[in-house]
């Protein structure tokens, strides 16, 4: 049936809802507002929205980038008071309920929920990025893949024994979720997915170095879990150093003080920091620069201004504040839309009230760790629920199909389908 567009004047009625970000904060505020009497621009610089949880597998050649990513407009196919927009924020301006795109375009809002997630962070030092990629995107995933891959093929052309084992050597800065599942799988590729391919190089003697500068790894979990993670990887061949905070990170290594840990290729997964997007607003923010914000995830200087997912700083009735994981951005976006049209009826929004589902995390092929609370195991027990629960959260059908015949395929067989070097050049993006 034929539908006569709206008019300006009519659009202007309308209150305007603007999302930035199609993370999960964005995409749960979009889809909780389906059925409210607004009209709702959803920004992103990239045209989908990704499951980041299992962006180290696309690094790792385990998944291809569209098994863990969909296009935002598919998405929202369905929900006609939805516009997606592919652009760059450059500026907000609260006081005049605007934002500034990067081509000049001005966009005026009765909402606004920021949801632009964080960014790598390097303590100040940001020369190493230079030599230790970080892994928040999916052009950062393939630029990672063909580093680690590239790696091993400049192994087997090196003639020198010494710059083959250069070659070889790998170190993961960084002992928090993603750098635990970034070596583990990476020990397991060499000892396994790469056995009989190469004819020079042997690549079961590559080295893989985790490198943490607390205590343990997996400090957001237990202690008796994170005790259990370190011996899981060390069986699968990773060397876990703790109690070792990087000072320098150049083309030979990392340096931990006076020492060098050699490696060619370094990854960071030890830091983020916020969207600088989040200074625009004229509003104090905290060390690693997320916004406070008040119970209802409003701005306190500007009520119809909201943030949430890993911009915003929530603090729980205990004092702590609500972690950057998936589970809480997706609650945050939830809310924000039950806070709007609360107020869209004339009624105030209720206080943001995290439900903390528990951690996971994975360190191999048939071992993870999982914490519920009074509940916490490890092992393939902890692996098989991890394996289920990523799949049952994916975004779409054919993504939750897709991922489920991969690792069904490389559980039987060691390979990783995916292992396709693109683009020119190991150190260039």
């Amino acid at each position: 049936m034929f539908q006569a567009p709206e008019t300006t004047s009519a659009r202007a009625e309308i209150p305007h809802v603007v999302i930035v970000g199609g993370g999960f904060a964005g995409l749960w505020a979009a889809r909780g507002l389906a059925r409210a009497a607004v009209r709702i621009t959803l920004i992103d610089r990239g045209n989908h929205h990704l499951f980041q949880p299992l962006l180290y597998q696309v690094a790792t050649a385990g998944l291809s980038a569209p098994d863990i990513a969909a296009p935002l407009r598919h998405i929202l196919r369905r929900q006609r008071n939805v516009e997606v927009r592919m652009a760059t924020v450059a500026a907000i301006e609260p006081g005049d309920k605007r934002l500034r795109l990067a081509d000049g375009e001005t966009l005026g809002f009765d909402y606004l929920l920021l949801a632009t997630g964080a960014t790598h962070a390097y303590f100040g030092n940001d020369a190493w990025a230079a030599h230790a990629p970080g892994l928040k995107t999916l052009d950062d995933a393939l630029f990672l893949r063909r580093r680690l891959l590239t790696a091993f093929e400049r192994a087997e052309a090196e003639v020198d024994p010494g710059q083959r084992a250069a070659w070889l050597d790998f170190a993961i800065v960084g002992g928090g979720p993603t750098g635990v599942e970034l070596a583990g799988t990476l020990a397991e590729i060499a000892r396994h997915t790469l056995r009989d391919e190469f004819r020079h190089i042997e690549p079961a003697t590559a080295r893989v170095r985790l490198i943490e500068a607390g205590p343990r790894v997996l400090p957001s979990f237990p202690e008796r879990l994170s005790e259990r993670a370190r011996r899981q990887l060390e069986r699968l061949g990773v060397e876990v150093l703790t109690d070792a905070p990087v000072t320098g990170i150049d083309a030979e290594g990392c340096r931990l003080g006076e020492r060098l840990v050699p490696a060619r290729t370094v990854v960071w997964a030890a830091g983020v920091a916020a969207s600088p997007l989040a200074r625009t607003l004229g509003v104090p923010l905290d060390r690693a620069g997320r916004v406070p914000v008040q119970p209802d995830l409003s701005v306190a200087a500007h009520p119809g201004i909201f943030v949430a997912g890993d911009l915003a700083t929530v603090a729980q009735e205990d004092g702590r504040t609500v972690p950057g994981v998936a589970p809480a951005a997706k609650q945050m976006g939830r809310h924000v839309a039950l806070t709007i049209r609360a107020r869209l009826d004339g009624r105030r929004g209720k206080p943001f009230r995290y439900r903390d589902f528990g951690n996971l995390a994975t360190i191999g092929r048939g071992a993870a760790v999982v914490d519920f609370g009074r509940l916490k195991f490890s092992g393939m027990l902890a692996w098989w629920f991890w394996l289920v629960a990523h799949v049952f959260f994916l975004i779409g059908f054919r993504n939750r199909l897709t991922v489920l015949l991969n690792w069904t395929w490389a559980y039987w067989t060691w390979q990783r389908g995916a292992r396709i070097i693109l683009g020119g050049g190991d150190d260039k993006r």
